[in-house]
This record gives C-alpha cells, structure tokens and sequence, in this order.
C-alpha cells in the first residue's frame, strides 16, 4: 500500500463545508415547528456526518482498510481520491471527480437544492394567504421539499459513501415519509374536501411521467 500525503485532519474544510451546505439549506427550507427541527436537524447530523469522513477522518477507511489493502494492494488509502469508494469498487481508471458517478451527483445535488427553493417559494407565498400549495413543484407531487433532501443525500451518498451515512439514509427516508403523512392529516384537518382532490390527482413523491 502506497503512501501520500494525507487528505485528512483537515477540520476548517470540514466546519466550512458542513456550515455552507447547512446554512444553504436552511435559507430554503425554514424551520418553524419542532417536527421542522428534528427533520432539518438529521440532515444536518448527515451532512456534518460526510464532510468528517470526506475531510476529517476517514472512519469507513480506516474500519474496511484491511480488506482495501487486500483486495487493491496499490491503493492510497490516505488519498482524497480514495474516498471515492465507488469508483474504487467499480474499477474506475483516472481522476474519480470526472467518472459518471460523480458527474451524476453534482446533478442530482444541483436539482435538489433548485427543487428545494423552487417549492419553498411556492410554500412561502402559500402560507402568508393561508391557501393549499398547487402551483410549480406541488403541482406535480405533494411533498417536494423531501424529495429535495432525499435528492441532495443520494447526490453525497453517489460521490462520497461511508458507513455511517450509508446507515443514515434509509432512516431519513422513514422520517421524511411519516412527516409527509403526519402533514397531509394536518392539510385534511385544515382545507377539507379542497386536499382530497389535490391529494387523489398529485402522488406524494413521485411525479406521474405523462404529466
């Protein structure tokens, strides 16, 4: 096993990064209940989560290096590029900032944090007439700012997966979905007949592909 210079130890990147994206995110999604807390706090304990492993320490490395150093005798484990474990477990050649994978993250990172201002605007101007979000995102599902965390999650899990994050995730979709249904009892409670019908014709989380 060769060695670099480490990519590790490098707790600044690891605050700047984590306060970015969780600041990023809290510009647009708002918490003002205790139920918007606890969802925005687990996305921030996933983030802070990554960015330790991607800058800080590499626990999923260091907990898998006896099998790396078995399986890929050549590899750098103190490298950057060696977080990028599915590169590494796919056989990717070359830079892994450029492989599909990676490529495929920035798209779905950028289309979850568009999602997700896009379907605050929308809520934001929804709540201050007290009326049933429809228009832009929430006319093609009905809980567009989950779907934008799940997104922005797989956009990280795709170009950077580690242990803990990878145990995190199915979690976070538990606690998206029973907020989403905790929310639709909450929009029946409140608008009646008015969020049946928007209900019966919008699906929750996945848009009808003809529409």
């Amino acid at each position: 096993m060769n060695h670099g210079e480490s990519a590790y130890g490098l707790w600044v990147l690891v605050i700047i990064n984590s306060a970015i994206f969780i600041l990023f995110a809290f510009s647009f999604f708002k918490p003002a209940t205790a139920r918007d807390w606890r969802t925005f706090g687990a996305f921030s304990a996933f983030i802070v989560a990554l960015f330790v492993e991607m800058y800080g320490f590499p626990l999923t490395i260091y907990l898998l290096s006896g099998w790396l150093q078995t399986r890929y005798p050549n590899l750098d484990l103190l490298s950057h590029n060696s977080g990028h474990l599915w590169s590494t477990l796919l056989g990717e050649k070359g830079d892994p900032h450029f492989g599909m994978l990676h490529i495929a993250s920035y798209v779905l990172l950028g289309f979850g944090f568009y999602l997700l201002s896009s379907a605050w605007n929308v809520l934001y101007h929804a709540q201050c007439r007290q009326t049933l979000a429809t228009s832009g995102p929430y006319a093609r599902i009905r809980h567009p700012q989950y779907v934008a965390f799940v997104l922005i999650l797989l956009g990280f899990l795709f170009q950077w997966p580690t242990l803990l994050t990878l145990l995190m995730f199915p979690i976070l979709l538990l606690m998206y979905t029973r907020l989403a249904v905790t929310e639709e009892a909450e929009m029946q409670a409140q608008f009646g007949e008015e969020f049946e019908r928007y209900a019966q014709t919008t699906p929750r989380f996945i848009p009808h592909l003809w529409m």
